[in-house]
């Protein structure tokens, strides 16, 4: 939910990050809430004071494996989610020592545990999740790199080119994201019976689990996971990755 002013403001179009990745890099479109590893990769800034970020479990981003974790070789894993990806493949190298070869595949548990030892569930199907009742290991990467690092995860920005970056726009957005917390009701009844989990659940995903607002705190994370992302992004992978 935006604020009527974003609309005056911008033409707006709604797609997931990474699409909005690849409308940036085709020139597209000039600003997109992108995963931060791509906003990295195509040299872009980003306008401070909004984002989606984690100061602990995300809920939405699950690493489940049939194996231990330094035993992880193959993991399969739906792509919407760059920076998640990318962050699957950090804490497995940093934590248990171990690169997997990294495959897209359809985002369902069972088909993808058949295929790899391990998988990475991202979004909606991932809150269909109990992460204490399922069989298998299972890591929030959200809480897991906050134990790491001690520091937020941020995993999408509003980014566009150096030149653009203004602090009119950077205002509309920080308004557009306090009318959406201001109108958390609202977005909790709207989304819960379309995702098809309980409101409870809904809210406690957008207001515990998920940080929109972004402080300096937010950002020295943002810097250190784009330090060992860039790196192990220059390290070659057995059998290539999904990036």
């Amino acid at each position: 939910m935006h604020s009527p002013e974003l609309h005056d403001v911008f033409d707006l179009r709604f797609a997931l990050p990474s699409s909005c990745a690849d409308q940036m890099a085709s020139n597209q479109a000039d600003i997109g809430i992108l995963p931060v590893i791509e906003m990295a990769r195509q040299r872009l800034d980003y306008f401070p004071g909004t984002g989606i970020a984690c100061h602990g479990p995300v809920r939405t981003i699950l690493l489940l494996s049939k194996v231990p974790y330094p035993q992880i070789r193959r993991l399969a894993v739906d792509s919407g989610s760059r920076t998640s990806v990318m962050l699957s493949r950090v804490i497995l190298a940093e934590r248990f020592g171990v690169t997997p070869h990294v495959f897209a595949h359809l985002a369902d548990l069972e088909t993808m545990l058949a295929d790899a030892d391990a998988a990475l569930i991202i979004g909606d199907p991932a809150l269909h999740i109990d992460p204490l009742e399922t069989p298998y290991n299972c890591l929030d990467l959200g809480g897991e790199w906050v134990k790491m690092t001690g520091l937020p995860m941020v995993f999408a920005v509003w980014s566009t080119r150096r030149e653009l970056i203004r602090d009119d726009y950077a205002e509309a957005f920080r308004a557009s994201c306090r009318f959406g917390l201001d109108h958390m009701d609202d977005i909790v009844r709207q989304q819960a019976p379309v995702r098809d989990i309980s409101e409870e659940l809904t809210r406690a995903y957008l207001t515990r689990h998920i940080v929109f607002e972004l402080k300096e705190r937010d950002y020295e994370g943002m810097r250190r996971y784009l330090d060992l992302a860039l790196n192990l992004d220059r390290v070659a992978v057995p059998g290539g990755v999904v990036r």
